[in-house]
C-alpha cells in the first residue's frame, strides 16, 4: 500500500493554512497533476463543511476523474478526504494544523492509496508517488503566494 506523509512548519497561522487546503476549487492552479476540480455538493454545519468534489488528474496521456468526500473540520483543525469512485480502490488523505507560536503553523499531510488495477498502479503509480511528495511543498509555496512571504517574527494578528 503506497503511503506518504510530510510535516512542514510554515510562517502562516493555522486558520490561513486550513482555509488554503479547504479551498479545493483552487487546486488546479498549484497542485501537482491536478488538471481540474469541481464541487458538486457542499454542506455547511458550523465548524464542519462536507464536500463532494470531482478531481481530474493528468499525467502524460493518462487522464482520470474521480470523486472524493472532503470533510473540513475547523474546530479540530483537520481536513480529511476519501475517494468515492474512480481508479482507486482507496485514497485517504489527511491534513492537520497546529499553531506553534509567532503566527506559524505545523502542517501535517498524509496520504494512503491503492489503484483498483495493478496494471494502472504500475503505469502511473510512480508519477503519483512523486507528485504526492511535492504536495506539502506546493501548499507551503501557495500560502506564500496568496498571503505573502511572512517571517516568523512578523505579527499576523489582525489589528483591533
Amino acid at each position: 500500500m503506497p503511503q506518504f506523509s510530510a510535516e512542514r512548519t510554515v510562517p502562516h497561522p493555522v486558520d490561513r493554512m486550513l482555509a488554503l487546503v479547504a479551498d479545493v476549487e483552487a487546486y488546479p492552479q498549484f497542485v501537482p497533476l491536478c488538471e481540474a476540480l469541481s464541487v458538486r455538493e457542499r454542506h455547511d454545519d458550523g465548524d464542519l463543511t462536507t464536500l463532494v468534489a470531482d478531481m481530474t488528474v493528468a499525467f502524460k496521456p493518462y487522464r482520470e476523474t474521480f470523486a472524493s468526500r472532503v470533510i473540513v473540520d475547523r474546530g479540530a483543525r483537520r481536513v480529511e478526504a476519501s475517494n468515492l469512485d474512480g481508479p482507486f480502490r482507496y485514497l485517504d488523505t489527511s491534513w492537520s494544523f497546529e499553531p506553534v507560536g509567532d503566527g506559524r503553523s505545523r502542517v501535517t499531510f498524509s496520504i494512503a492509496y491503492a489503484f483498483k488495477s495493478p496494471v494502472l498502479g504500475k503505469l502511473v503509480g510512480a508519477a503519483f508517488g512523486r507528485a504526492f511528495e511535492r504536495f506539502a511543498d506546493a501548499f507551503a509555496a501557495r500560502a506564500d503566494e496568496v498571503y505573502g512571504r511572512v517571517t516568523a517574527t512578523e505579527d499576523t494578528t489582525p489589528a483591533a
